[in-house]
């Protein structure tokens, strides 16, 4: 092995071993859910599919993208290849002014996304659209310095990792597709879930001269300083209660029963043992916290038919007559992971998953999503969240402090019907309310045509999943709202086309 890879490989360990030592120290704090329009497990499968396997008609392009828009320093205008895919399939063509339908590519690759992301696809036809997907800077094949780590150990790179320039890479791409294709007068549509759902909406308020407009789907934009910290977790709770009352009450009762057992001289070797773990347990911590994940998961993604949340409670529920409680955790465990030979406790915290090295620094940055659980009816342990904790544990990694309120210094946040009502246009927030991040959505209407579509029994980023015969009947209005909104949009832009058109003649 030559110098310079036992150098990168001593630094990707370095980066390996603090990121697995401030997941260590995080102590009393639980992980914070993950955002994301896909759920992991899904994730995990689509893994193994290459983008190779895609039907011929997505076409994969690299695009030269500028390190930092907003500085003319040298370094500046340092260049990365940038991926986007694009299915020209349906497309009506330039003459006719179709539109193009742009999906934001947010904490992952995105070839997660091209396989899991179905209304691009599914509306194509009926828009005759030109379908365009943009990969997020620093995820997948869109890394400045060829190796995420090598990007995250750089502070002089990874500074360029935000929010804000990645959008400015969407509007460089999508106005270079436009030119491309001669598609001037082709209004665009921007689509995003979860993290990319709140900077479809942020780019539509950024870039009005790009986009016509956003669908911004399960986008929990007011979780920044304006959402209850608590919010998550209550509807996290709420879910588990209405699905099932003595489910909830299981879990509620277990996590005393956790700490009773670890208390015994050989505790951690008891619940090691009780729950299969694959090493020993070192604290009762991080059983708390990988079953804490499970019951976010489950909620947050409780996707029809097979409604992973009520699969887990019915193992809860149906574990044999005399069963412990803890025993019962652990029927629900097995109901939904599968009955494994052992159970890895860090199977929701990897360090080397390119979306939790990445969203860690997002976090540690600008995306401070104070997520905690501490009110009274919680089935949760009280872990409210902390900042100075927070603060600390971004300063150990990366050397920085977080700064939790420039999102809604840049985007805006506070007295948002105020403020958008006059001032924005052409956003579609769709939520579902059992989404535990819908306590963080857009749900009321904010203007004429900045609408909030939610569904009682919908779930995170539900309706931009591909369509499936057996969806529900409000799964299925609920799309046909967001596209019939769509679709006026697009009309009254075709009817201003002609009406300019018609004036520069005349004129």
């Amino acid at each position: 092995m030559d110098s310079v890879s036992v150098r990168h490989s001593f630094h990707h360990q370095l980066l390996l071993f603090s990121l697995i030592s401030l997941s260590y120290v995080s102590g009393t704090q639980f992980s914070l859910p993950r955002l994301g329009a896909l759920r992991r497990t899904i994730r995990n499968e689509l893994d193994i599919e290459s983008i190779s396997s895609l039907p011929k008609d997505f076409k994969t392009f690299f695009y030269s993208q500028t390190l930092d828009h907003f500085n003319y320093k040298p370094e500046s205008f340092t260049c990365f290849q940038q991926r986007y895919v694009i299915n020209s399939k349906y497309w009506g063509g330039a003459n006719t002014s179709s539109p193009i339908l742009v999906y934001f590519g947010a904490e992952e690759s995105l070839d997660y996304d091209l396989s899991g992301i179905g209304f691009l696809t599914d509306n194509a036809p009926r828009f005759k659209a030109l379908l365009v997907y943009i990969e997020h800077r620093f995820y997948g094949k869109s890394i400045p310095c060829g190796s995420r780590e090598a990007t995250l150990r750089n502070a002089s790179i990874r500074g360029y990792f935000t929010s804000a320039q990645a959008i400015a890479d969407y509007a460089a791409i999508i106005l270079h597709i436009k030119k491309t294709f001669f598609a001037k007068n082709s209004p665009v549509i921007v689509i995003g879930g979860s993290y990319g759902g709140m900077l479809a909406a942020w780019f539509r308020l950024k870039y009005p001269h790009v986009a016509l407009g956003a669908l911004a789907s399960s986008a929990p934009i007011l979780y920044f300083e304006v959402a209850p910290h608590v919010g998550y977790y209550a509807i996290v709770t709420k879910d588990f209660k209405e699905t099932s009352e003595s489910c909830y009450e299981t879990i509620r009762k277990s996590w005393d029963e956790i700490d009773k057992v670890a208390s015994k001289s050989n505790g951690l070797s008891i619940l090691s043992m009780k729950f299969k773990t694959c090493k020993k347990l070192k604290r009762s911590f991080d059983l708390k916290d990988f079953l804490d994940s499970i019951y976010s998961e489950v909620a947050q993604y409780d996707h029809p038919p097979s409604y992973p949340l009520n699969i887990i409670c019915r193992g809860i529920d149906g574990a044999p007559k005399g069963t412990d409680i803890l025993g019962r955790i652990f029927s629900g465990v097995v109901a939904y992971m599968g009955n494994n030979s052992c159970y890895d406790m860090n199977e929701f915290n990897r360090p080397n998953d390119e979306t939790y090295i990445g969203w860690r620094w997002q976090t540690c940055s600008e995306m401070v999503m104070p997520i905690g659980h501490e009110n009274n009816d919680s089935m949760f342990p009280p872990s409210p969240f902390n900042l100075n904790k927070f603060i600390r544990k971004c300063k150990s990694l990366f050397g920085v402090r977080p700064r939790p309120h420039w999102v809604t210094t840049y985007y805006g946040g506070h007295d948002l019907k105020l403020i958008l009502h006059r001032f924005a246009s052409n956003i579609i927030f769709s939520n579902g309310l059992r989404d535990p991040y819908s306590s963080g959505g857009v749900l009321k209407n904010i203007s004429d045509s900045v609408v909030a579509v939610y569904t009682v029994n919908g779930s995170h980023c539900l309706d931009i999943l591909p369509e499936k015969k057996s969806d529900p009947v409000w799964l299925i209005k609920q799309r046909k709202i967001e596209v019939g909104i769509i679709e006026s949009w697009i009309s009254r832009y075709y009817t201003d086309l002609i009406m300019f058109r018609d004036r520069t003649r005349v004129s």
